[in-house]
């Protein structure tokens, strides 16, 4: 008797440890996300860009609401007349919204077309504690793309996007819930949220990010539903979209075997796909306008391309 009830103490030791050891995982996992994507992230003022600063460039100033209620902010930005389409334009993650990225509207805007540029889900002027995880990009951009066509404010003209990073998956993936847009300029983008976590964890807690990718994955889902199951290649599936895939292969922050290689791999052949591959660019620095001009005439002329047709 003795013996079976040391046995049973052992098992229910044994039991409890795992047990423990089970919800740290998920614990420590479900933690490291919420930093992450748990914040606000605001442009910083002193570095921060005004309309006023670009010659020609004017702008109108809208609200509307995402998913769960919270308020996006968005600006159709025009230069001149004759505009061809509106390009909707989702921003990368960490540097807060749309702002950092108006040398690059500016030249849209005064290349002919409308950009629509808006701030996600807890980023600057828009709502939100916080982001909150990878798919309210996606989401955000679902909501905004049905507001510029839906809203009655805007021209009833193509739509194409422009998305970098972050904004990259972004604009990939809506083509599942937006087959209609015209074309896609994706720049440093992952193919999906498993990717850019993966990519992104790598660089931050090396081989340990497998550890935490399982749960995360959970996580996503029970947060984000059919959301966080989205992939880039669903999103070219669904439409017949022209897409310009941009990327650099040292890019150091969305590697390029996560997002560029994989859209290679399926699409090299396929003539709706256009593929940048750059070298020592980085994963920001050819989105300088003034030192890379000839991409930007590229990217100018692809839109032209392909709404020409």
């Amino acid at each position: 008797m003795a013996k079976a009830g040391l046995k049973k103490k052992v098992i229910l030791i044994v039991t409890i440890v795992l047990l423990s050891a089970f919800l740290l995982w998920i614990g420590v996992s479900i933690g490291i996300y919420n930093m992450y994507f748990g914040g606000r992230f605001e442009t910083n003022r002193a570095t921060m860009n005004h309309v006023y600063e670009f010659d020609g460039l004017e702008s109108t100033r809208y609200e509307f609401v995402s998913d769960k209620g919270q308020t996006i902010v968005g600006y159709m930005y025009s230069a001149g007349s004759e505009q061809k389409a509106i390009i909707v334009f989702s921003h990368g993650y960490g540097g807060g919204g749309h702002n950092s990225y108006m040398k690059v509207i500016d030249y849209l805007a005064h290349n002919g077309f409308y950009v629509f540029a808006y701030d996600a889900t807890g980023n600057d002027e828009s709502g939100g504690k916080g982001i909150g995880g990878v798919p309210q990009g996606l989401i955000d951009l679902n909501y905004t793309i049905s507001f510029v066509e839906e809203s009655g404010y805007f021209p009833d003209m193509p739509i194409c996007l422009f998305g970098h990073s972050w904004g990259g998956y972004s604009a990939c993936n809506v083509l599942k819930y937006h087959p209609e847009v015209k074309a896609v300029v994706e720049c440093s983008g992952p193919c999906s949220s498993t990717d850019l976590i993966e990519g992104g964890g790598k660089q931050v807690i090396g081989p340990a990010v497998y550890v935490v990718l399982p749960v995360i994955k959970v996580y996503e889902k029970v947060l984000f539903g059919e959301y966080a199951e989205c992939s880039a290649l669903d999103g070219f599936a669904a439409t017949d979209a022209v897409v310009m895939v941009i990327h650099s292969s040292d890019d150091d922050i969305v590697p390029i075997e996560y997002g560029y290689d994989i859209y290679y791999a399926n699409y090299k052949d396929d003539p709706r796909f256009v593929f940048n591959r750059l070298e020592g660019k980085g994963h920001n620095t050819y989105l300088n306008v003034d030192r890379n001009p000839e991409l930007f005439g590229s990217i100018v002329d692809f839109y032209n391309r392909i709404l020409s047709n």
